[in-house]
């Protein structure tokens, strides 16, 4: 049956050909997906947003992000949203924001919302949404992992990426980091490690206008930089493969539980080991000494820097093959919305944690550990 799905993107970063931040890339991918498959695609996003669907756009926030021009963004998506509901008919809603409680309809129909972050970065009380129409998506079974016990989430759909599309080319020397810049992500400590191993490297990202991201990116990546090691910017279409398969490696020395990392999955489909900290899901994508290492701090990750030339780029893509598909990411996406869609449709539908469909299983996840 043909589907009718409202996407709601983060209302901050626009949704483009090569989005920054990984919930902005997967919604990119299910939008494609769902035009593909011959469903209908509307999405909510930042004026400017490139959608293969129906953009409904919202006003962008110029300048450093205040807590007014938040609010004001706010309700330009809840008044938007209003309107779409009124005029459409929507089978399913499926939200991105970690700030979706901020304008979370009040009735219409099931609402997905996928959970890009990790779990305690949500204010308290707004994951406790799913006995009124709310479904909650996690990542990747390490974020579940994470979840109390009381907190209903449905079984993990793995993000995924593109495999076919990055180039074979030499291994250069230099190391690559990218993604958001924030202090989180530990930029620092990956220049750092390049500079105690004496080698080239390329920092790349966007700094987005939030105030504490802009101090750190003043305060402790520029002045970490020279000759050898470069900021480059944002990252965007074939610059951006070309980079990730020729570096020798790509760093990820994360300060939080990465849910998913699709920075670390494109750099193995691009042939490139992952240097990475014991983070969150990080240590369920790179398999220490076979696509990568798994490393407790700066030092560790300046030694395996040295060792990156003993990690087989070939390993590195065949895993990425076998693990990371972005087609089976994008499938159980589709599969979900038919059976929201179905279960929201029958007067007396069967509630969704009785299905038979595996991909949809409401999950009891066991006590959180500490991170």
């Amino acid at each position: 049956m043909s589907l009718t799905v409202l996407s709601v993107a983060f209302p901050f970063a626009p949704v483009g050909r090569d989005p920054v931040g990984g919930a902005e890339q997967v919604l990119r991918h299910i939008d494609r997906a769902l035009v593909a498959a011959g469903h209908r695609s509307l999405v909510v996003a930042e004026e400017g947003s490139q959608i293969a669907g129906t953009l409904i756009s919202i006003p962008a926030q110029r300048g450093l992000l205040s807590e007014a021009s938040r609010e004001m963004s706010y309700r330009s998506v809840r008044e938007t949203l209003g309107r779409v509901l009124q005029a459409e008919p929507v089978d399913v809603v499926h939200m991105h924001g970690f700030d979706f409680h901020s304008y979370l309809p009040a009735a219409g129909p099931p609402v997905l919302v996928t959970l890009h972050l990790p779990l305690e970065w949500y204010p308290a009380g707004v994951l406790d949404v799913a006995s009124r129409g709310v479904w909650l998506q996690p990542v990747s079974s390490s974020q579940a992992s994470r979840a109390r016990r009381t907190l209903k989430l449905l079984t993990p759909i793995e993000n995924g990426v593109d495999l076919e599309c990055f180039p074979r080319v030499r291994k250069r020397s230099f190391a690559l980091v990218l993604g958001r810049v924030c202090p989180e992500k530990g930029f620092h400590d990956a220049l750092d490690a390049a500079r105690q191993a004496e080698v080239p490297l390329l920092a790349a990202g966007a700094v987005f206008p939030w105030p504490e991201h802009q101090h750190y990116f003043e305060s402790e990546i520029v002045p970490r930089l020279d000759g050898q090691r470069r900021w480059i910017g944002a990252l965007a279409g074939y610059r951006k493969r070309w980079l990730l398969a020729a570096a020798r490696c790509v760093l990820m020395p994360s300060h939080v539980c990465e849910t998913s990392s699709l920075v670390a999955m494109e750099a193995l489909a691009a042939g490139t080991p992952v240097i990475a900290y014991d983070s969150g899901a990080l240590p369920t994508i790179v398999d220490h000494e076979v696509t990568g290492y798994i490393v407790g701090d700066c030092a560790e990750m300046a030694q395996a820097i040295r060792r990156t030339e003993l990690i087989d780029p070939e390993i590195c893509r065949r895993v990425a093959r076998e693990r990371f598909s972005l087609q089976r990411c994008m499938s159980g996406y589709l599969q979900l919305y038919e059976h929201l869609a179905h279960a929201h449709g029958k007067p007396q539908g069967p509630n969704l944690e009785s299905t038979t469909c595996q991909s949809i299983q409401a999950t009891h996840a066991p006590a959180p550990s500490v991170c």
